[in-house]
């Protein structure tokens, strides 16, 4: 586990932990940004694809604005301001929620499921070419499982 050095109150990594880390970060940077990349010849960034692609699972394709940031780990200031870029778009639209006056339902407009039909062969492309594609079945498993414990800490542990 994490160690300290002498003189200082902050955790060192040991060196199996500060090559795994460094390992975890270049792979996630590399398949990330090359999704990005390739995403992005299709109109969308990875954050409108991200919107988009959660709330056409949404029923009616429709969410409420905070239901959406929480689906999506965003701050809901986040995802208003990135909403508001869509809706320009024409990608989405806001509605007031009838159930909280002061929060809008964010509805997926027939252009943004054209784009998000667009868009998905691509991503889903390169999500296989630059990640699933070049794993065995024990690699997934393995990453289901180191993710399963990164992804649900407890706060506690945190």
């Amino acid at each position: 586990m994490s160690t300290k050095r002498m003189g200082s109150a902050a955790p060192w990594l040991n060196e199996d932990e500060e090559v795994a880390w460094r390992a975890f970060r270049r792979m996630t940077i590399a398949v990330q940004a090359g999704v990005v990349h390739d995403l992005a010849a299709s109109g969308l960034s990875e954050p409108d694809y991200e919107v988009l692609s959660t709330l056409v699972e949404a029923p009616e394709m429709t969410s409420t604005l905070h239901a959406q940031a929480q689906k999506m780990g965003w701050s809901r200031s986040r995802l208003s301001r990135h909403a508001g870029r869509m809706e320009a778009r024409e990608l989405i639209r806001r509605d007031p929620d009838p159930a909280d006056g002061r929060g809008c339902l964010l509805v997926l407009a027939p252009l943004g499921l054209d784009a998000l039909r667009g868009a998905t062969a691509v991503h889903l492309e390169s999500v296989c070419r630059r990640f699933a594609d070049r794993l065995d079945a024990r690699d997934l498993l393995d990453i289901v499982r180191i993710s399963g414990k990164l992804s649900h800490a407890p706060e506690s542990a945190l």
